[in-house]
């Protein structure tokens, strides 16, 4: 028992060093779609709110592709698909040389447009919830239309989309499992290598169920002081 415990050991013969930095690389990934994921998730949100057709038109085509399109298609097809548009392309202008994408930016590019596609909904959900006479009142104080949705709507949207995208989160902090299929050396890949190495298959995956728990954990506490921080305003109205 005390023998396989030792296996998670940082120091010579463990993998709890391995497993930590696999921990480390599913953090640092899921932390880099959300720049990316969120600001495009309230883009899409916005353009499903135009008054031109055309541009509502693409936004619910791409919510709706990357909302229905399984994680794991989507990821594939990012990674090989960037890496065969730019072999035609080069091909089509004489060249030869071979190219490749990093795992890591094929990662965050496919699961930066699931986010955007699923959090866009929960933008648009909130975006709906903010009166009418809040924009009318802004346009009486003078604000132009940058300063009225900065100022005046995004506070409050924040404040009533953060219980979903914290649902967001924690799915695209799951969701980085399926990177190892691309032979990102995440948590789960850390986990498969050190299962083989091993053989002892419920120790490194009871290890993993750790490790996830507690990234989750965290988020939880970060979600919970933002969520904090954007009600202070309605706490003090009340």
């Amino acid at each position: 028992m005390f023998e396989s415990l030792g296996l998670l050991s940082l120091g010579a013969g463990g993998w709890g060093g391995a497993l930590l930095a696999g921990a480390g690389v599913t953090m640092a990934l899921a932390l880099a779609c959300v720049p990316l994921g969120l600001p495009l998730g309230l883009l899409v949100a916005l353009c499903s709110r135009s008054a031109n057709t055309t541009v509502r038109a693409m936004a619910a085509l791409f919510s709706t592709c990357f909302r229905g399109l399984p994680e794991l298609l989507t990821l594939l097809i990012v990674y090989y698909g960037i890496q065969i548009a730019l072999q035609k392309f080069q091909a089509y202008w004489g060249g030869s040389a071979e190219f490749g994408i990093n795992a890591f930016v094929a990662a965050v590019i496919a699961f930066s447009l699931v986010l955007a596609a699923f959090s866009s909904e929960v933008w648009l959900g909130a975006l709906k919830t903010v009166a009418r006479g809040q924009y009318e009142g802004a346009q009486a104080l003078g604000l132009s239309r940058r300063h009225t949705f900065f100022k005046v709507v995004l506070p409050q949207v924040m404040r009533i989309a953060l219980p979903g995208l914290s649902n967001n989160w924690l799915s695209l902090l799951k969701d980085t499992a399926l990177v190892s299929t691309i032979s990102l050396v995440d948590l789960m890949r850390q986990t498969s290598l050190a299962v083989n190495a091993t053989k002892e298959p419920m120790l490194f995956y009871l290890a993993a169920c750790g490790l996830y728990l507690l990234l989750s954990s965290m988020s939880g506490f970060c979600i919970a002081q933002l969520e904090k921080h954007y009600g202070q305003g309605r706490e003090r109205a009340s």
